[in-house]
């Protein structure tokens, strides 16, 4: 039984992986009406929290014989965040408690492990896989080497596609499932404008044609689905560029915003073979970095 924890700058996450079962509790941090984030302070604060609830929800924990720990953002240097801090302390307390491996990883590395475990099981973890992570504060392609090196390929050079339309709206932050459910309920085909040079996007374009739209008389409903189109569009250009570079490798699309029917529909009509992953392993979660531990432990993936 393998034990992981996530405490990102949206989510509180910890996951028990028993064999081939997996079981995850999540509690989603609360950012106030109108902004698009939280202050660290509170970030930390409320996973300090909100871990000992989630404890409490997950099976009984006798039998765990390792723990992992996403301790920030990316394996790149510079990358940091005192939110990570609530969950390494949690980890290492109980690693040394209880005289077990304690096993550090990143947000990221446990993104893509969730996405490639939930599109193809242990297959994709042995291949090069192209990844897009994009959420309330990623939009990234990614080349991802076994989950063990991951090079960014292509990023936003501005906005992230999570905060294009959302707040604008009034909806709480993240804000990807109201801005899903509203643009469902739109019938009308819209065309989509995105800009992308090579891998690389901007969506503050986005964010101002959005907020045009809406002037211009627009329901919430149409602008919610140009918003995603635009995100769906981005996603396909992105990613026929980076095939030109690296033909034939499997594509996976993870992240909040990518849960959308509408972003998954436009896509895998303009690009075959893309995997998109269910909710629970898409958005921010705990369930990648258990694995992770697992591997790391010789007890999965070998």
């Amino acid at each position: 039984m393998i034990l992981g924890i996530d405490t990102s700058n949206y989510t509180t996450s910890a996951a028990v992986l028993d064999g081939e079962a997996l079981t995850q509790q999540k509690q989603l941090l609360e950012v106030r009406p109108g902004e698009r984030g939280l202050r660290q302070s509170d970030a930390l604060f409320q996973h300090t929290r909100n871990l000992p609830l989630l404890f409490d929800k997950l099976p009984p924990m006798d039998g765990v014989t390792a723990v992992g720990v996403s301790t920030r953002p990316r394996n790149v240097e510079g990358s940091y965040m005192p939110c990570f801090l609530a969950g390494v302390n949690a980890a290492t307390a109980f690693a040394h408690a209880k005289g077990i491996p304690l096993v550090l990883t990143t947000h990221q590395q446990g993104h893509a492990a969730a996405a490639l475990f939930a599109a193809k099981g242990e297959q994709l973890f042995a291949e090069k896989v192209l990844l897009f992570h994009i959420s309330g504060g990623t939009t990234d392609l990614l080349l991802c080497d076994q989950v063990r090196r991951i090079t960014t390929l292509g990023t936003s050079t501005d906005l992230y596609a999570g905060q294009a339309v959302g707040v604008r709206l009034g909806f709480g932050f993240p804000a990807g499932a109201e801005v899903s459910r509203l643009a469902a309920q739109c019938t009308e085909e819209i065309k989509p404008k995105s800009s992308v040079k090579g891998m690389q996007c901007s969506l503050s374009g986005l964010e101002n044609q959005c907020n045009a739209l809406l002037a211009a008389g627009k329901t919430p409903e149409y602008v919610c689905k140009y918003c995603l189109l635009c995100v769906a569009d981005t996603v396909v250009k992105m990613t026929k560029a980076a095939q030109k570079e690296y033909p034939g490798l499997p594509v996976v699309c993870a992240g909040g915003v990518m849960s959308s029917d509408i972003i998954r529909a436009w896509v895998q009509k303009r690009l075959p073979q893309v995997y998109f992953v269910p909710g629970q392993y898409s958005s921010d979660n705990a369930i990648g970095v258990s694995i992770l531990a697992a591997r790391e432990a010789g007890l999965w993936l070998k």
